[in-house]
């Protein structure tokens, strides 16, 4: 996870007293703050700690919504896929848009173009799963419960499960994400720390680059709030007896963040590098990868594009964000191309030649690399181009 960081007012020590000293009145009088400990791991791996005005735990109703599993595809053959993602229409709000392409035990890959900002709900939690949003358009703050986190374009969003938040858009109708949903924790790659936890020297990124919220939300409001909580399958509405972003302070290393896809620092070399150099982060299962905008391959001979691969133990998937994609044709912004194990992929005829004499490529893409294999949908395969797999003739 990300490094230390604080915000807001928090006792000198753990789990003592947190007398609010008259600061404001306070709940049934008491007068302290009320400690909410978030962990992982158990307890073993990044937690943070917050002091909440009221006891968290005040909960006035619960509510099934509806219970809902992404419908896999299964009479489709082994083959290259090119879902063509990019006119998706817009539908739902901010968090009922996302339309399921692809998923296996570790993750969802999810598209959404939201057409409002809210109908029912305006505050979400995914209690199961740790959510990477890559904002492909738009821009505007994440509230949380650990505070104000603005967001822009090609950013990553990164939101530890269970995190209460809500999306406030400057235009909702520019709004376009990537979401990952993971069943394991998204962590920085071991290889980029040293024995301290601090990222090396090195590295495609530095703790300067992620960003951790700027301003704590402290609403103090005894009114009932719904929350859509997300767990695995199970929607549900939890009404709070009082607004969850109370927080008076927290310190940790846990947290929501950003890091914008522009401050990956490539790696490049004489001859073409493997996918890992363009790693940003590990999650059980799965890998993302940024392939950012990058001075190509040096040597006199080299060849700028990638070879040809076979994939024998991953599906690698790639969301096209923008620029020239030199090794493949008839790809666009917003498309998601499907390689998966078993078969091998590559550059597209031609375009070995075209880029003998460049020298940089401005692409920007989102990649993701899984151990099991990854499903289809229905709603992916309604999207397919059914001729990708003969692109590759000549």
């Amino acid at each position: 996870m990300p490094y230390y960081q604080k915000l807001g007012e928090i006792p000198r020590k753990h789990h003592i007293w947190f007398h609010r000293n008259g600061a404001m009145p306070t709940y049934k009088g008491e007068g302290i703050a009320y400690e909410h400990v978030f962990t992982t791991q158990g307890f073993d791996e990044a937690y943070s700690i917050m002091y909440h005005l009221r006891p968290p735990t005040r909960v006035r109703n619960v509510e099934l919504i509806k219970h809902w599993e992404p419908k896999k595809v299964t009479d489709s053959p082994l083959r290259h896929h090119h879902l063509k993602t990019a006119n998706i229409p817009r539908r739902g709000d901010l968090y009922t848009s996302r339309i399921p392409m692809l998923f296996n035990q570790d993750m969802t890959a999810y598209r959404a173009k939201p057409a409002k900002a809210y109908d029912k709900f305006e505050y979400y939690k995914n209690g199961g799963a740790d959510e990477i949003i890559f904002v492909f358009k738009g821009g505007g703050v994440v509230e949380t419960l650990f505070g104000k986190l603005p967001y822009r374009a090609e950013d990553y969003i990164v939101i530890p499960r269970g995190i209460t938040y809500r999306i406030v858009p400057n235009e909702v109708e520019e709004e376009d994400y990537l979401i990952l949903e993971s069943s394991g924790p998204v962590r920085i790659p071991q290889r980029y720390l040293n024995h301290e936890g601090q990222i090396k020297m090195g590295a495609p990124y530095s703790e300067r680059d992620l960003h951790a919220p700027t301003e704590l939300l402290t609403v103090d409001k005894e009114e009932d709030v719904d929350v859509l909580v997300k767990d695995g399958p199970r929607f549900t509405r939890v009404t709070l007896a009082h607004h969850p972003f109370d927080a008076v302070g927290w310190d940790g290393y846990l947290y929501p963040f950003t890091f914008n896809a522009q401050d990956f620092e490539p790696i490049t070399g004489t001859v073409h590098q493997p996918p890992p150099i363009h790693q940003t982060f590990e999650i059980r299962g799965y890998v993302v990868c940024t392939f950012a905008p990058r001075l190509l391959d040096t040597h006199p001979e080299a060849v700028k594009i990638p070879w040809v691969h076979d994939n024998v133990e991953a599906d690698e998937v790639l969301f096209y964000v923008r620029g020239n994609f030199g090794s493949r044709r008839g790809i666009e912004s917003g498309s998601i191309t499907l390689h998966p194990r078993g078969i091998p992929h590559g550059p597209h005829p031609g375009t070995i030649m075209a880029s003998k004499n460049a020298t940089r490529t401005e692409e920007l893409a989102v990649m993701f690399d899984t151990q099991h294999t990854l499903e289809l949908t229905e709603e992916s395969l309604a999207l397919d181009d059914p001729k990708y797999p003969q692109s590759w003739l000549d």
